[in-house]
């Protein structure tokens, strides 16, 4: 069973539409005054439509691959219908999602090979990264797999108390040591401790500073390079995590990140608290590494694996 499974689908896509409240507002009104007396797609609904992507983060590149494919499909059929954009749209981000990987809407599963199983979390401080943290314990555990939190951001007491009160909240163990320590000898220790209880899974949290990208890059190698000590292809999961309430500030942030480290996975915070829900497109077709959980609200299950279908409808229902 999945980690996500034993939220009904159906309370799962109310979330997900509460949580993309703001961004339907934007994207809609916009789009329903776009196609205003107009009978079919011309250039001047292809050209607001792109003014729409643009401005709903989607970013320009991106932008433009939509574009470009409605305007092929334009030609091909001679003649579409206003009515039919929706469908189409929808259609053509679904594609695109899927071409990145994103959003294939499979419960997470942890590999029966892989135990434990070392996620290792990077991202700029203030997007949600404890909290995703947290809310990952919490849906591990909720499936009977057992969690242990690792508090390798040893440069502010804040993200150590903040991980520290997520642990006792979630009840998990978390490895910590005293602030200005190594953060590989708490990644080395968070696995270590995760060996000898025989865990299913170690979560370790990293320092979110981007002033120094050489520092960032030698930190998370020696992070790396310690743990493999212990286990060899560790870790087997590098998160990003980024706030979409940032916009294209967090696609900037990304490409710092994976200029830094072999991200394999991102997730998106924050998206109830933005109309900028354009930016998971965006993202996942700018860097072609999966999205692969979303933030839709403060609740635990408001943390949702991304389906790619569920939430291009609900962006457009």
């Amino acid at each position: 069973m999945g980690i996500f499974s034993f939220f009904s689908s159906k309370e799962q896509k109310e979330e997900l539409n509460k949580g993309l409240e703001k961004t339907k507002q934007s994207v809609f009104s916009k789009l329903t005054k776009a196609v205003a007396g107009k009978s079919k797609v011309d250039d001047d609904v292809l050209d607001n439509l792109e003014e729409i992507l643009v401005t709903s983060d989607v970013g320009v590149e991106t932008t433009l691959k939509i574009i470009r494919r409605i305007e092929d499909r334009v030609a091909r059929d001679k003649y579409l219908g206003i009515d039919e954009l929706n469908g189409i749209l929808k259609e053509e981000i679904i594609n695109l999602l899927q071409e990145n990987n994103s959003g294939d809407g499979v419960d997470f599963e942890l590999p029966k090979d892989k135990k434990p199983y070392v996620i290792l979390v990077v991202g700029v401080n203030g997007v949600g990264k404890t909290t995703t943290i947290g809310k990952l314990a919490y849906n591990f555990k909720r499936v009977n797999k057992s969690v242990v939190l690792g508090a390798a951001d040893t440069f502010r007491a804040a993200a150590v108390n903040q991980l520290t009160i997520w642990s006792e909240r979630v009840g998990v163990p978390i490895v910590k040591q005293d602030m200005g320590s190594d953060p590989a000898s708490v990644a080395y220790d968070t696995v270590k401790s995760a060996i000898s209880r025989d865990a299913d899974v170690a979560i370790i949290d990293t320092a979110g500073r981007l002033h120094n990208k050489v520092n960032l890059m030698n930190e998370l190698t020696k992070i790396k390079r310690v743990m493999q000590k212990l286990i060899p292809d560790a870790p087997h999961e590098v998160l990003l995590v980024l706030d979409a309430s940032t916009g294209q500030n967090a696609i900037e942030q990304a490409k710092q990140f994976i200029a830094a480290t072999e991200v394999t996975a991102i997730a998106l915070t924050k998206l109830d608290g933005t109309a900028k829900g354009g930016v998971v497109i965006g993202i996942s077709d700018t860097f072609k590494i999966p999205v692969k959980y979303i933030g839709v609200g403060e609740k635990m299950i408001d943390l949702q694996a991304f389906n790619r279908k569920e939430f291009v409808e609900s962006l457009f229902s």
